[in-house]
């Protein structure tokens, strides 16, 4: 999911969005074998969701950390279009769809 307040190009919105799919991914691999092999197999299905702010984002964050579920919070380096640090986007999953969809499933879609 990525933040819209921050008004990201596209370009630099969807290498974030990479990011923390990619390190969501390698943190399910790394603990959550199973659901990461299924993934793997069906076709690696991922959603992209928005929210408004940081703090919505960081309540989602929570929530994934509550569920036990693979997630990644990415930061900026500020080489580009943000100031460093900026938190811009979460990676959750790959997971059970039940249980992402806990977190997720009312979200509009970016």
């Amino acid at each position: 999911m990525v933040r819209t307040d921050l008004k990201l190009s596209k370009g630099k919105l969807a290498v974030q969005v990479a990011h923390a799919s990619v390190t969501a991914a390698e943190i399910a691999r790394n603990k959550y074998r199973d659901w990461w092999e299924k993934w793997m197999k069906e076709g690696q299905k991922k959603v992209a969701v928005k929210v408004e702010t940081l703090e919505e984002l960081l309540e989602l964050k929570n929530m994934a950390e509550k569920l036990d579920l693979p997630h990644a919070l990415i930061r900026d380096c500020g080489l580009t279009e943000i100031p460093p640090g900026t938190i811009t986007t979460l990676g959750i999953g790959p997971a059970p769809e039940k249980l992402v969809d806990k977190i997720t499933g009312t979200l509009p879609l970016l």
